[in-house]
């Protein structure tokens, strides 16, 4: 390998902080792991000269050093380039946005449409991305997800800088999302905690998900009746505090209150007679998340028609939704009660060894008189009084 073919690249302010196998990924895809771990492995891949780890940090201004590149096998695949989009898609995608700065767009995503490609999904939201990339240098990137049926807002970083931000928050919990649901029956509690563990149900190849409690990884979920139509139907505010696949709808089901329209885990009972819309009742209402500029993303998202029209039938008014104060902290969890309990114990412990200790230092039997205090002077004894005089024999 002569020196004329070494590629050289400067890491960017947007790239300060990932890893170099990040790096790659972001900016030569083409490149696979295999082939950067293998660079690595001869010394070929360096970051400021020295040589450098798949798994090492780099930070805006290094230099990295990448060898020419491995020219493809001829039965290997080609990777698959984007399409061009269409007038239509491009007016689609743009009519979709209801926020946009330098940083965050926020999206309001139909139901129906899923928001990354797969198995038979053509049509998607990352696929509308190059619509939204307006005069900036990097394709904007999708932060988080929402499922194909469920609305509302959905956050999309325009720097590789806002997306580690985004990323960072959501993983803190920091960020705050705010669902609207119609769900099937009214819950007995009308502002609770469902703290349910859940996992791939077996069988289903991963598509669906189910309540378990031995290997399941720990969701909770808070939900708030807002109103009731009899004991038929309830409109109801939720809070997701952690990101499990599919959670809000597992929970929902799990305590016995199906999302309307949601046959995936409510089956025949998740559908409402009465001209109520058979589609999923689930909306993205609200997203508030710290912006990687100062301040604040905060948006909300309208109701998409099915589900408004729902609301107006059932005679519930869309007003009264947005009263769940975000700030409100959430309920401690299970494991945070536990471990407050037992430090609790702890301290009263401590306590009562102080107590024992004090007491061992005062006279034990009744009668017993205390020693002189440590540095005290001896007090003087009294003279001795002169006995009687015994007579001369």
């Amino acid at each position: 390998m002569s020196e004329q073919d070494v590629r050289t690249f400067k890491v960017d302010a947007d790239d300060d902080g990932i890893r170099l196998d990040r790096w790659f990924k972001r900016h030569q895809p083409d490149t696979s792991f295999t082939t950067v771990a293998k660079w690595a492995r001869t010394g070929q891949l360096r970051v400021d000269g020295a040589r450098a780890k798949p798994g090492d940090h780099i930070k805006a201004g290094q230099s990295i050093r990448v060898p020419p590149a491995e020219a493809l096998k001829p039965d290997a695949p080609k990777k698959r380039e984007r399409l061009a989009l269409s007038d239509d898609e491009i007016a689609f995608a743009r009519e979709l946005v209801i926020h946009k700065d330098a940083q965050a767009i926020v999206l309001n995503k139909p139901p129906g449409l899923a928001t990354q490609g797969g198995t038979k999904t053509t049509e998607h939201v990352d696929g509308l991305l190059d619509a939204l990339q307006d005069d900036y240098e990097g394709r904007p990137k999708l932060v988080h997800r929402l499922d194909k049926d469920t609305s509302g807002a959905l956050l999309i970083a325009r720097t590789s800088r806002a997306a580690a931000s985004f990323a960072k928050s959501f993983s803190s919990r920091t960020a705050r999302k705010v669902y609207w649901a119609l769900v099937v029956g009214v819950p007995s509690i009308e502002d609770g905690m469902i703290e349910l563990p859940i996992g791939k149900q077996p069988g289903s190849g991963g598509e669906k998900m189910h309540v378990d409690e031995a290997e399941g990884s720990p969701a909770r979920s808070r939900y708030r009746v807002i109103e009731m139509a009899g004991t038929t139907c309830a409109w109801v505010e939720l809070i997701p505090y952690t990101g499990r696949t599919h959670q809000l709808r597992v929970h929902m089901a799990a305590i016995g209150h199906p999302i309307v329209g949601d046959g995936k885990y409510g089956g025949q009972a998740a559908f409402l007679t009465g001209g109520i819309s058979r589609k999923m009742h689930l909306h993205s209402r609200s997203l508030r998340i710290d912006h990687p500029d100062g301040g604040v993303v905060d948006v909300k998202a309208e109701l998409p028609r099915h589900f408004a029209e729902s609301l107006k039938q059932l005679g519930f008014e869309e007003m009264l939704g947005d009263t769940m104060p975000l700030d409100s902290p959430p309920p401690p969890s299970k494991a945070v009660k536990k471990q407050q309990a037992k430090q609790h114990a702890k301290t009263v412990r401590k306590e009562r060894k102080g107590e024992r200790r004090s007491r061992g230092s005062t006279p034990s039997k009744p009668g017993a008189k205390a020693g002189p205090k440590p540095g005290a002077k001896p007090r003087p004894k009294a003279p001795a009084k002169p006995g009687p005089k015994r007579p001369a024999r």
